[in-house]
Formats: C-alpha cells, structure tokens, sequence
C-alpha cells in the first residue's frame, strides 16, 4: 500500500474527511489549553492543525514515517517540533505527553500493539491516549461506495475491512493488549458535500493508499468499469458521504 503521494494528492483524497474529524477527535481526548500534546502519524497535518489551534505551537509534537509528510507540516506550523519516526518508536522520554492521539493511523502501523505501547509510554501517568480509525467493517467509512463497487465486480477482494481495529470491538481489544486502563470507545461522525462524482471520483486517481493501490494496479477497460459502477451506487448530483469512525480513549 503506498503513501509515496506528495501532500497535496493525500489531502486532496482524504483530507477532506480528516480535517473536520480532527477537531471531534479533539474533542473526545479532551485537549485543552496548557497540555503538551502529541499527534502520532499526523500525515499532512490535519490533526496537527488543530491541536496548534488549541494548545499552541510550542505545546504539540507530531511524529511521521513520511519524510516529505513530515517536512510539509513544519513548514505549514513553524514551532511545532515534527520529527520522522514510526509510531512503533516514538522520539521521546518517558511520559512526556498529557495527551497522546493517533488519528486513522492504528490500522496501518505495522504493529498496532506495539505503537499503542509507545504511546502509553511516553505518555504521562493518568494521561490520555486516544486512537481512531473508520469503521471500514461496517461498511460506515468514507470509501464504503468505493470499496462496494470493487466487490462486485472482483468478490475476492476484501478491501480495507481487514485492517486493524476497523471492526466494532477491535479498537479497545488493541487498547487493553496495549496495557491501557479505562477504555471508552465511540464513534465519531462527519458529512462531505462533493459537487459532484467526478469530484468525488478524481481523488481516487492520485494512488493514495489502499484505494489508490487498488485503481493504479487496473488496466484501463477494468478501470473504467470500476468507475461506472461507483457512478450507479452514488446520486446523481451533489454526492454527500457520511463516515463513521471508532474511537477509543484510554488511560496510561
């Protein structure tokens, strides 16, 4: 799967999701004024942004395995300390945080456990750590007409209903596996407006993650086919998709 996507091809795909679940997510961690916080996996910065907003610059750090992710958030929030790092190996001491956050990240580290760990550790005892990811299992998330369309018209392919804490329970099962104490686990909901299917559609064509994996690996004939059944199971018109996340919240 291949986030090798320049910034603006991500957010073009999915931040235009990511950026209003940011501030839910926010929300639910209960991120407030005077916390050191710390945005683990923050792609181009659209939890980022909000914890700056919230918080301050000088109070948030954001790790990210991309290198030209991580150099287009510092140059988008100087003052922030952003440094490239997995989330399996977070750059900082021991309980550094008041509130450490992972936003659509858990279900592509390669070892969810373990950068669940990670984010306990460097948090601060009583501190909050707080994942979430789409609920691509129930068919809830925001590629859900995408991934449908690919299954009828190749059935083995299984999408991304597979990945990590993407299905209900999943999430506080990882949490309590992480050693993480008092999980509460919700959802979170956001609503997108597209003009229309091709402004729905053309984010798909930038190969970016999974669904960008999946329409770069097509020959032409099939992907035009792929696209046309998207356009049956979407409105004509205005294409308005509504995404549900899991969320979890635990203690460290």
């Amino acid at each position: 799967m291949s986030f090798d996507v320049s910034p603006g091809a991500y957010t073009r795909f999915m931040g235009q999701y990511s950026e209003p679940l940011a501030a839910r997510f926010a929300d639910l961690a209960g991120v407030r004024h005077g916390q050191r916080v710390l945005d683990v996996g923050c792609g181009p910065g659209a939890l980022t942004a909000e914890l700056v907003n919230r918080v301050g610059a000088e109070l948030v750090s954001a790790v990210e395995p991309s290198g030209s992710f991580a150099a287009a958030v510092r140059d988008r929030l100087p003052g922030a300390d952003v440094r490239q790092s997995a989330a399996e190996r977070l750059p900082f001491p021991d309980g550094t945080f008041g509130v450490t956050l992972a936003q659509l990240v858990v279900h592509f580290m390669a070892d969810p456990v373990l950068g669940l760990r990670e984010m306990r550790r460097v948090t601060r005892p009583g501190g909050t750590v707080a994942a979430c990811v789409w609920d691509h299992a129930g068919g809830r998330g925001p590629l859900d007409a995408f991934w449908s369309a690919v299954r009828e018209l190749d059935p083995a392919d299984a999408g991304e209903s597979g990945l990590a804490g993407v299905r209900e329970g999943h999430l506080a099962s990882l949490f309590t596996q992480a050693g993480l104490d008092d999980t509460q686990v919700t959802t979170l909901t956001v609503r997108v407006r597209h003009a229309s299917f091709d402004d729905w559609w053309q984010p798909f064509t930038l190969g970016v993650g999974p669904a960008g994996d999946y329409v770069a690996s097509l020959a032409p004939g099939r992907r035009a086919a792929l696209r046309e059944r998207c356009r049956h199971l979407l409105p004509a018109g205005t294409v308005e998709i509504t995404a549900v996340a899991w969320a979890a919240t635990g203690r460290a």
